[in-house]
Parts: structure tokens; sequence; C-alpha cells
């Protein structure tokens, strides 16, 4: 039997869809377009005679006429592929109808089903949600039209987009039948149908819309490592709402044994059963399901809810979901752990995020009551190739290598002989400057392909499997396994056990030199250029001073809560330091905004190695005390400090007390400031008026200074009352508190204790322990014998995950490269050869990202 490759169930899905895509323009939004680069996806749709790709949120009326095939006749089909709930994409779907207005056939694929659409909170869409979208799309069309001019007047007017203003397009009449067609902005010159109904009558005879279901929308990271889309809806809806046991928008709430919302299902709970129920089905998998946390539970009993008879029968792969709420375990997310995929993706720049669907201008009723949407980090990185390999360009010819580096940029055809040659360099100096169009071509935008092979062995997953320093000799060998097979010789000296930037860089260079060596080695390329952005001293320092820091907080925790608190304000001091400082050959040290994401950590190892009873925080009195008044000093010295969400109101009043002490630092130290006391014999005191004044304008910053500081007191109070909140953690959630196994003292001396809660679950799991609270969710068979033959003395014994041979573990909140590295081990050292392991998540974790869900804008702080 096949190998479980969430990959290859992706590309296989495009096959079912080959007859309504082939032929036909295809339009992606951002969420599908990231989900596809990773899979590897637009070969594959090039293979199935897709005409062309092209951006829905960025469309052009021009897109018609790119062909990517020899096919001339004109283009009559157009595909939409969107991630997003209808009503999200709603404008964009409509902007592309109008744009292409001869289109015969109109098609669109969504990603969230037809119950789920019927199911989320607020949707103006019922149980027959895809034909009902068909006909308001239509609907909605036909309205655009009579605003925009007449039937002559739509061939003729070449300004149509520029006449029509769709960010105001509406969604609000699907709310009530009763209402008007909604504002569409069209311009005060537009004509108004009154004589063209069979015009209308024509078009909507010729054009067929038809809605359908896409599930296979994900991010396959590797063959066996996926997450959600960054910008789709599954990602991005709320997990959490607004409660006593939350703690951000962006993950789960705290497991307290009882949902906190009663009936009432978080959208981002909704949302991802239905993509897993439907993943599984298409990767023909019949889950056992098992849940530990408040809301993975919720999910698992949605998906038991939606599984029917119609399942029984089929000849389905049994294998077992294994669903962890990411409030169980913070600390691995937050702590800068040893893997090379984490550091990658922490060092290079991100791809800026599309324009927010959270907001539809001019929609007259808010289609969103609940919780915002959570903007997720997009998973597209952009790897600076152009820069590293113009640093060497000087040991070959310059011109010729940057005039390859366009060529690949731009997609160049080895088969076009028409070529032009580009001065890359000219370009490049040119993008220099920031407001330079050309500045993005320093940079091969894109992703990483998780399908790219070398030698059969799939580049991202084994970069999964390793370390930092495995992995970068496991990359260094790879260059030089290509180079040896593209029979190219360079005189670079390796140093066996660790790989440096001064040997990859020529690797990378000889491969770029030959234009065909070039496009066929891109995936080994790209990936080694990451590697070196990573490995770069200015990434590393940052990333070596945080694991000091955390080992130091780890250490002290298994001392004393005084010890820990001193570890924590000395921290928050030297980040006040080096603000005040200023000085350059500091900046790799930490900032006060990463010594307040280390006071994080410090105190969730508190609540860990310091219980405590009630809703009091793991230090005392005297001990949390010294640390507010270190934060509260820290803030004043800081002007960056003001952007963090629990000062926010607060800006302008921290920066002009910082810059009004700034001045009054200058004045103290100026050259020119003349010593009074040389004077002291001619010195004149000042005059009534005048001396009233000056005292009347010191109390008056004294009183600001202290109105500012019992302000920020307050601020300051709530920033702990969170912090307690998370070190709370083990004390409140069930599971982690009946389960001893789970948080070990760090410094117990087991290696294993050092590890995050997956690998712990699994071994445990795997050995066929007990886990406290890991609940098990009846299968349609197993609810069948309880219910039905269980009565004849045919009961079935509750199935152990360990008995599966193919495993899915998904945790709801995401994932982060250091804990899929140790479910692997945990796998291996299980003596388990024929396990099959998948691990899956929302998103992928960050520790910047985990500071953003913490303290940023989605947090309840």
């Amino acid at each position: 039997m096949a190998l479980a490759d969430v990959a290859k169930a992706c590309l296989d899905s495009f096959n079912q869809i080959s007859e309504n895509i082939e032929g036909a323009i295809l339009y992606l939004d951002s969420g599908c377009t990231e989900s596809f680069q990773y899979a590897g996806v637009f070969s594959k749709l090039l293979d199935l005679g897709v005409r062309a790709v092209c951006s829905l949120e960025n469309l052009c009326s021009l897109d018609v006429v790119v062909n990517w095939s020899a096919n001339s006749d004109p283009a009559t089909k157009i595909v939409v592929i969107t991630s997003r709930l209808l009503s999200d994409a709603h404008r964009y779907i409509l902007r592309c109808l109008s744009t292409h207005q001869y289109v015969q056939h109109f098609t669109v694929y969504t990603s969230i089903s037809e119950i789920a659409h019927s199911a989320y909170p607020d949707s103006p869409l019922g149980p027959d949600a895809f034909r009902e979208y068909e006909s308001l799309l239509l609907q909605d069309y036909e309205e655009l039209i009579k605003k925009s001019g007449t039937k002559s007047g739509l061939s003729k007017d070449s300004d149509f987009q520029e006449n029509t203003n769709f960010e105001d397009e509406g969604w609000s009449h699907l709310t009530s039948s009763e209402e008007e067609a909604p504002h569409l902005g069209a311009a005060s010159g537009a004509k108004i149908f009154s004589g063209d109904d069979e015009y209308l009558e024509d078009a909507g005879h010729k054009l067929v819309v038809s809605v359908h279901h896409f599930p296979m929308i994900f991010c396959p990271l590797s063959p066996r490592v996926f997450v959600l889309p960054s910008e789709g809806s599954v990602a991005e809806a709320c997990l959490s709402m607004d409660h006593e046991d939350s703690i951000s928008q962006g993950l789960p709430s705290i497991s307290s044994g009882v949902p906190p919302y009663g009936d009432d299902v978080p959208p981002g709970a909704l949302l991802t059963a239905h993509f897993l129920y439907h993943l599984a089905a298409k990767m023909d998998l019949k889950m056992e399901i098992y849940s530990l946390g408040d809301l993975s539970k919720t999910v698992g009993k949605i998906m038991t809810d939606m599984s029917s008879l119609y399942d029984v029968g089929r000849r389905k792969r049994s294998a077992g979901l294994l669903l962890i709420d990411r409030t169980l375990d913070l600390l691995t997310p937050c702590c800068h752990g040893d893997s090379l995929i984490d550091r990658m993706f922490s060092s290079l720049p991100r791809r800026e995020r599309t324009t927010s669907y959270s907001h539809v201008k001019g929609s007259q009723t808010q289609v969103k009551l609940g919780p915002s949407n959570v903007e997720r980090t997009p998973l597209n990185v952009e790897i600076p190739l152009a820069n590293i390999l113009r640093e060497g360009a000087s040991e070959i010819n310059n011109s010729q290598l940057l005039e390859r580096i366009a060529a690949f940029l731009a997609g160049w055809d080895d088969n076009n002989s028409a070529h032009q040659s580009v001065n890359l360099v000219n370009l490049c100096n040119k993008g220099q400057d920031e407001k330079s169009p050309l500045s993005e071509i320093q940079l091969l935008n894109g992703s990483f392909v998780s399908i790219e092979t070398f030698r059969g062995t799939p580049y991202m997953e084994a970069i999964f499997d390793r370390r930092t320093k495995d992995g970068s000799l496991l990359v260094r060998k790879w260059l030089q396994e290509t180079l040896r097979r593209e029979n190219i010789t360079i005189n670079v000296k390796t140093r066996p056990g660790f790989a440096t930037k001064s040997e990859m860089n020529p690797m990378i260079e000889a491969l770029a030199r030959s234009q065909s060596s070039l496009i066929r080695n891109k995936g080994i390329i790209q990936l080694a250029a990451a590697v070196l952005v990573a490995l770069d001293e200015s990434h590393c320092a940052r990333w070596d001073a945080f694991i000091s820091a955390e080992k130091i907080l780890s250490a002290s925790a298994g001392d004393t809560s005084q010890s820990l608190a001193a570890q924590i304000g000395d921290l928050i001091h030297k980040s006040t330091v080096l603000a005040a400082s200023g000085q350059k050959s500091l900046q790799a040290l930490l900032s006060f905004q990463d010594a307040l994401f280390l006071m994080i950590v410090g105190y969730i190892l508190a609540g860990e190695n310091f219980p405590t009873s009630g809703s009091g925080g793991p230090f005392s009195w005297e001990e949390e005390h010294f640390l507010k008044e270190a934060v509260l000093d820290a803030i004043l010295e800081n002007a960056t400090a003001s952007k963090l969400k629990f000062l926010h109101g607060l800006t302008e009043e921290l920066e002009a007390n910082h810059n009004r002490k700034k001045l009054q630092e200058t004045k103290e130290t100026s050259p020119d400031k003349l010593d009074i006391d040389d004077f002291d014999d001619d010195q004149w005191g000042k005059w009534g008026d005048e001396e009233e004044e000056d005292n009347k304008n010191i109390k008056e910053q004294q009183y600001d200074d202290m109105q500012l500081r019992l302000e920020l007191r307050d601020r300051v109070d709530s920033l702990f009352k969170y912090l307690h909140k998370l070190s709370s953690l083990k004390r409140r959630n069930v599971p982690l508190r009946e389960g001893t196994f789970y948080l070990e003292n760090n410094l117990s001396g087991d290696p294993d204790s050092n590890k995050g809660l997956l690998y712990k679950i699994l071994r445990s799991v795997l050995s066929k322990n007990e886990v406290p609270g890991l609940e098990y969710h009846s299968s349609t068979v197993g609810r069948l014998f309880k219910s039905g033959f269980g009565r004849f003395g045919l009961g079935q014994a509750k199935p152990s995950l360990a008995d599966q041979n193919v495993i899915l573990v998904f945790v709801v909140g995401g994932i982060n490269g250091t804990e899929v590295r140790e479910a692997w081990e945990a796998i291996s050292e299980s003596g388990r050869p024929d396990l099959e392991l998948m691990v899956g998540g929302t998103t992928l974790l960050t520790p910047d990202n985990m500071f953003d869900l913490l303290m940023g804008q989605y947090s309840y702080l």
C-alpha cells in the first residue's frame, strides 16, 4: 500500500477537476497561490491544459490574452479557486466576472464546504449555499452591468474598471430578501439600462455559473508535514472568543474541562473540523479520532457528527487522528529550539499580505459580527538569491552572471531564441533606491517546493528531520553531489563536521553560471541560499542570545523563585541599557521587546516549577514588585515600547516624555554649556514673574510625569495579571494537571524532559500508557455496535491509537519545526518502522509569531 503523502494527495486531487480547468483561465487568491507553490501544482496545471494562471486580487483585463499553450482560440472559460468563504471573496469574484464579460462558463471552487458555509456564524448563505451563491452572483453581475452602461458602452469603454469602485461592493442584500441590489459604486456618468433587457437575457442565457467544493488547499511543507494557507479562511478564523480562559484569538482557550462558550463554537473550530474531515475523505482514510484539550474535543465532536453510514461500507485505510490544543504547550513554540527550519523561517523576509478581507467597505450590513480574523504571517519567503550571487560575481563574468539571474527571475524560456539580454547590474543599482519598482529584482520571491527531490529524497522532509548543524551539513553534501552530477569542478576546501558560508557560497555560484544549470537545480540553489541567510552572523547572534537566555531561565527555574525573578529583571535591565546606549555594535543583543518575550517564558517556567493556588502569580509580592518597577523604568527609557498593545493610548505621552528627557540630557552634556560656578560673583537671580513662571512650568512637568507614571502602573498591573494567566496553564489546564508526565522538571536529569509535549504524548501513546485527558470519539462503526449490536454481546473494545499504522497529528493553533523533529524522534524510538506519521497544524509558528499572538493585537491582554 502506498505511503501517506499529503503533497501527492494534493496533486492527485486536480485530476478530478481536470475537465473543468482544461482550456480555462485560472484565477487563484493569495491563499491558493501560497498552497500551490509549496505543493508544486503549477507544472501539474500546465499538463492539464490550463490556459493561464492569474492573481484574483490583482486581476487585469489583459489576463485574457495570456496563453501557456499553443491554442489561440478565444478564452470562454474562467475558473476561480479560493481558500476563503464565498462571502469574503465575493467582491473579487464579481470583479473577475465583470472584467471578462463575454465568458461563457464561470466556475468557482472554494475550500470551504457547503455545510460549513451554512453553519458558519453570521453567514448569509443557507443549507443550499452553493446554489444560492450561483443565483446571487448572477444577480449582482446583472446589477453591475446595468449601473455600468449599455451593451455598446461595455464593449467600447476601455475604462470600465476605472469607472467602477469595487472597494464599495456590497454583500448586505444577501442577509435580507427584501433588500435592493447592493450599491456597487458605479461612476456618476454611467448609463442605466432602460431598454436593453434583451441583452441581459442573452447574457444570462450564455453565461453558466457553477460553484463547487475543492478541499485540498493546504501548504505541504513536506510530504508528511502541512499547515493551512496563511490567508485562507480556516487559518484566519478565530479560535477563541473573549473569556476568562482565553489568551489570544489565534490560540485555543485554556482547557478547564468545560467548554467556556456553551453551545457556541468558535469559527476556527468549525472550519478546522470540516477541513480535516474532507482531507481524510480525499486521502481515503477512515479516521479514529482522539482529542486532547477543550477545543480539540469540540473539533473531534463535529467530525464525529459528520460521519455517516455511507462511510462504513467504503474501502478506506484506517488511521488515527490525534487533535491537540496549542495552549497545552506554549513553551515549545516560544523557545528558540535547535531546528534549521525554524531558523530559516525566522530569518528570511516574508511576502507582504494582500488586501485584507476582514473589512468590506460600503457594506450596509457587516457580515462578520463576531471576533475579527487573525492575520497570519505569510509562509511565502523571499530568498535574496541575487544578493548572494553578486558577492562573488567578480570572480566570474559579472555581467553574464547577473544576466542569468535576471533570466531566472523572469522565468526565461530556454527555447526562446529571441531572448533579449538584460543588464542586471544597472537594474540592481537602480533597485537600491527603495522608491524604484525594480528593487524587487534583488529578491527571488517565492517559497520552497515540498516535492523538490534529490535522488528521490525530498529536500524539505529531510531538513525537517535535522537539527541546525546536521541540516546545514546535509545541504552542503547535496550541493557537492549536484556539482559532481553537473561535471562542475571548483576549488573549495571543506571542513568535516561544519558547514560555513565561505564553503557553500562558491558552490551556489558555480551552479548558477550556466542558465540551464540554474533552472535545472533551482530547488537546491534556493534551499542553500536560504540556509546561508539563516546561518548569517547577524541572524545567528540574536537566535543564540535567545538560546542562552532561555537556558539561564530554565536553570534558574530549577532553583528558587528569587533566582528566576532576578534573572528576568536582569534581562529587562540589560535591554534598557542597550536602548539608552544606542551603540550599533550592540544591535545583536536583545531588545526590550525581546526581554518582555523572555519574561513570558520565565513566567510559564515559574508556573510549572512554583505552582500557586488562587489568582496570584508564581512569585512573591516583593519579587513581582521588583519586576514591575524594572518594566516601568524600561518603558520610560524605550521610545519604541509605546507600540506594544498594552500601552495603546499612551503613545504620544511616552514619546513626548522620551523626547523631553533626551533634550534635557543633550543640554546637560553640551560642550557649549557654560559652568555657572565660574560666574558666581556676576550671577543675577530671576525676578518676580520670571521666577513664578519657571516654578509653574516645573510643577506642571512634575504633575505630568506623575500622571504618566500612575497610568503606566495601571497598564503594567494589567500586563502582570495576563502573565499570571499564562503561568497558571499547568494548574488550570485539566490534562496537564492530571498528567504528571507532560511537563516534568527540566532539570530532572532525563534528556526527554526537555522535549516538547507532542514528543511526550507520542512516546506515552506508543508505549500504550494511559494519557490523562485523552478522549476517544467513537467512529460510525463504534456507535453502531454501541447502540445496536452491543445488546447481543457484539460490543467493541475501545481502540488504541497505538494500534494504527497511520497517525495524523493536528495541533489546533499551529506547529513549529522543533516539535515536528521531536515527533519523528518519538516514532523512531518506539521501534515501529512501519508506522507512518503525518503532522499538521493551523500555521507554522516562529517565536516572533508567538509574541504577536500573546502580546499583539489579537491577544486578550
